[in-house]
Formats: structure tokens, C-alpha cells, sequence
């Protein structure tokens, strides 16, 4: 199962969504790399007729992810809200999330890289021991319970990586894992999916929305 340890840091309080009578909108978009996934959510977003907060969860460790950083800056709506969240994305969702308001996370497997080696599941895995890591279980299982209580609309981008060859790296088999378990939880809250291949939509869940 994709979270492994239960119990919570104790320097985390768990966050707790608002009530709200409106339903939520949530949707998930999938997809490999460059394969339009961005776009359309971008896309999406500014069809919703709501204020856009964009959630980047990426960090610019290197030269060449700042330049992709950049490259996504240079396609957002100058209007847009931005917010960089690493980490706590439930407690920003929580924080953040409106009925007038649309939510753009864009993404959640750089999301759950942070995760994996900010906290000690990525080292755990490499050593060949029980991956037990509590900011990976706390913070992955607190988005699961906040997402179908959020009000308002929230797109959430995730990158589809389990298409591929196993990879040999310990960390990298738990991301492949974790990610496909993680995308999997999501697709059942979403009241849309869809998965995106050379820029073409294709409609999973819920496409009549």
C-alpha cells in the first residue's frame, strides 16, 4: 500500500477542509512526458470562468529545471494566482480552495519526488529496508482526505510513468509504485480523468463535465 507508516509527525497538524454545501469539482489529468497533459489543464482552467490559483509543486535544483520552470511561466495567464508548494500541498488545497476559485496543481509526481527524499523513504529503499517514512504517509494520506471536501474546482496533473521498462534504482521502483498507487487513490475521488498522449485528450471518467 502506498502509505506506509501510521503515525503522524508531531510537528504536522492535520489540515481540515472547510465545509462546503457546493459540490467540489475535482479532475485528473494524465499523461507521459510532453505529452500535453500541462497544456490542456492550463487550458481547462481558463475555460472555468473562475479565479486560477496555479500550485507549482516543482523546485529549480539545476539550470535545466529552472529553464523548464520558466517555460511554464511563460504559458500562464499573467493573472493568475501562483503559489509554490513543495511539500504541505493538502494544507495549501485547504487553505486556498473557494466555490469561486479554481485550483491548478501542476504536479504531483514532482510532488511526491519532493516527498520521497526531503523525508527518509528514498534512502530507506536504497538500503533495502522497510520503507516507513512519516512526512510520505502523512502528507500523501492527508491530500486523499482533503480533496473530496474541497469547494470549488481543483485540476490535478500527474505524469503516467508506469508505461515504461522497471527501472533498476531501488528509490526510482518506489516512485514508479507509488506514483501508479497515488494517481490510482485520485482517479477514484475525481469526478473526471483524463489521459493525454501527443496532445490528444482522452476522456477516462466523467467527460460529459
Amino acid at each position: 500500500m502506498l502509505y506506509r507508516a501510521s503515525t503522524e509527525s508531531p510537528r504536522i497538524m492535520r489540515p481540515r477542509a472547510r465545509f462546503c454545501n457546493n459540490r467540489p469539482m475535482i479532475e485528473l489529468i494524465l499523461g507521459g512526458a510532453r505529452s500535453g497533459k500541462s497544456a490542456l489543464a492550463e487550458r481547462r482552467a481558463a475555460e472555468s470562468g473562475l479565479a486560477v490559483t496555479y500550485l507549482a509543486t516543482a523546485q529549480a535544483g539545476d539550470e535545466e529545471m529552472a529553464r523548464r520552470i520558466a517555460h511554464h511561466q511563460s504559458r500562464r495567464a499573467p493573472h493568475w494566482s501562483l503559489i509554490e508548494e513543495p511539500l504541505h500541498l493538502a494544507a495549501t488545497l485547504v487553505e486556498q480552495a473557494a466555490p469561486d476559485r479554481c485550483l491548478l496543481v501542476d504536479c504531483l509526481t514532482l510532488w511526491l519526488t519532493n516527498l520521497l527524499y526531503t523525508g527518509s523513504a528514498a534512502h530507506q529503499a536504497e538500503a533495502g529496508e522497510e520503507v516507513a517514512c512519516p512526512l510520505l504517509a502523512f502528507e500523501t494520506s492527508a491530500l486523499l482526505d482533503c480533496l473530496p471536501n474541497l469547494p470549488g474546482r481543483v485540476i490535478l496533473v500527474s505524469n503516467e510513468v508506469g508505461l515504461g521498462i522497471v527501472p533498476l534504482g531501488a528509490a526510482t521502483r518506489l516512485f514508479v509504485d507509488d506514483a501508479g498507487r497515488l494517481n490510482q487513490s485520485i482517479a477514484r475521488i475525481a469526478q473526471r480523468v483524463t489521459f493525454v498522449a501527443a496532445g490528444l485528450p482522452l476522456e477516462l471518467k466523467g467527460g460529459h463535465q
